[in-house]
Order: C-alpha cells, then sequence, then structure tokens
C-alpha cells in the first residue's frame, strides 16, 4: 500500500487544502478484496475545526436523491477521484468515481462527513458513505474514519474493489457564499490552518485498512517542512556551529 499526502499551498501559518491518497497493491491476489474501512490520520495542530469549512450541513437522503447539487453549497468541504477493479473471468474491469466530501451532522460531539460517489463506467451508481473525525494520539492530531459499504458491480462479477483514493479536504475548488446587506456574495473558504512551526521531522500522516475477510493493510508518509523552514533552520544551525 502506498500513501502521498501535500500541503497546498506551503506556508506555515497560513490556510492550506490537504490533498491525501491511498494506492492497494496486493502482492498474493491481483485485485484486493473490498474495503470496510478506511483510517487516514493526520498531524496534530492542524486548524480543521477553525478552517471555516462545512458551516451548513447535508444529508445522506439528500446525497442519495439529488447528488453533491442538492446540498448547501456552504456544506462542501472537498472533492477527489475513487478508484476500483472488478476480476471478470481472466480480465480486470478498471472503474472511477468522482468524490463530493460534504459536513454532517455532528456525531456524540464530533465532526461528521458523507462521501458521495458517482461511477458513470462501466458501473453507473451512486454511493453515499459516512466519515467521522475522532481524537488520536500523538504524533497524530485526529484520525478520519470512513465505513465503506459494498459496491455491486457486474451481473455475475463480485463487489467493487476499491484500490485507490486522491482527495483534497479544504478550499480549493470550493466556493461559498455569504449575505451581505442583502446581496449574496461569493468568497473562498479560509481553509485548513497550518501550525506557524513545522515538526523537526515534517508532518506525519498515516492510512490503515481493513478488508472484507479481516485482512489489513497500512502505510505512512510525511511532508517536508516548507522548504523556507528549513532553509531559516539551516541558517539557524549555521549560526550556532559558527
Amino acid at each position: 500500500m502506498l500513501l502521498s499526502a501535500r500541503f497546498t499551498p506551503e506556508h506555515l501559518g497560513r490556510s492550506t487544502t490537504i490533498g491525501i491518497g491511498f494506492a492497494i497493491q496486493d502482492a498474493v491476489q491481483s485485485v484486493p478484496p473490498p474495503l470496510q474501512t478506511v483510517d487516514l490520520s493526520y498531524p496534530e495542530n492542524l486548524g480543521i475545526a477553525l478552517s471555516g469549512l462545512g458551516l451548513e450541513t447535508c444529508t445522506a437522503p439528500t446525497l442519495e436523491m439529488l447528488g453533491p447539487a442538492g446540498c448547501p453549497p456552504n456544506s462542501l468541504m472537498g472533492h477527489g477521484t475513487a478508484f476500483g477493479e472488478i476480476p471478470f473471468g481472466p480480465a480486470i474491469i478498471h472503474e472511477s468515481a468522482s468524490v463530493a466530501i460534504v459536513r454532517a451532522e455532528d456525531e456524540n460531539g464530533q465532526i461528521a462527513l458523507l462521501f458521495d460517489a458517482q461511477g458513470i463506467s462501466p458501473v453507473e451508481a451512486n454511493l453515499v458513505f459516512t466519515g467521522v473525525l475522532l481524537p488520536s494520539v500523538r504524533p497524530y492530531g485526529g484520525d478520519i474514519r470512513i465505513d465503506v459499504p459494498l459496491v455491486p458491480s457486474l451481473p455475475e462479477a463480485p463487489d467493487v474493489a476499491v484500490v485507490g483514493l486522491q482527495a483534497t479536504l479544504g478550499p480549493a475548488g470550493l466556493t461559498y457564499y455569504e449575505h451581505v446587506h442583502g446581496t449574496t456574495v461569493p468568497y473562498t473558504p479560509r481553509g485548513i490552518l497550518l501550525p506557524a512551526r513545522c515538526p523537526h521531522t515534517g508532518f506525519p500522516f498515516a492510512a490503515s485498512i481493513a478488508f472484507v475477510g479481516n485482512s489489513h493493510a497500512s502505510a505512512r508518509t510525511r511532508v517536508r517542512c516548507p522548504a523556507r523552514s528549513r532553509r531559516v533552520r539551516s541558517r539557524r544551525s549555521a549560526r550556532a556551529n559558527g
């Protein structure tokens, strides 16, 4: 399993969009089993709760009936693409689906999310599944726990196996609206606040996946400190050693 993460833009102490993705590689089977849960751990001190994202909420029935267009624009928190594979005889059929991430009503005091995945070909489906932001332990600040339902595929074929995801959480590509003096004004939400200081080993991310059949996979990665921060540390180190 491979895990990737990035910040756009990379400026400490300023707002950003988190990009995260994973790709599943099964050394035993050509197509892995279907997913059950995905846990994505993100660094501590990220200002997700203060991001200005998810000012409104949407519901699963609304997404199922109308898709993301039926949700309030100010409920959208990110987007991405999910990748699936379907073993069909000796062949492997590849599927992709656009994903919208929206804010849902809080769950037991925790920020809750809904993921709307819309596949077009070869499997036409609109799938809604849930996620919640949970506390974590250092060096992580929290976990995004995603429950993935089984995705039926073609007749006589197994369920779709999700083999990858690329998604963003943040203001990139989002437009929010506010009412100012009786006029509706579009704006870009503030975004996720990076801390003013970077951990000396970079910002850690991790992913843990559970498959149908009780098998598991995990991966870790780090986002390096922004280049300016590395240069500042180098100058400080040079002065200290000089």
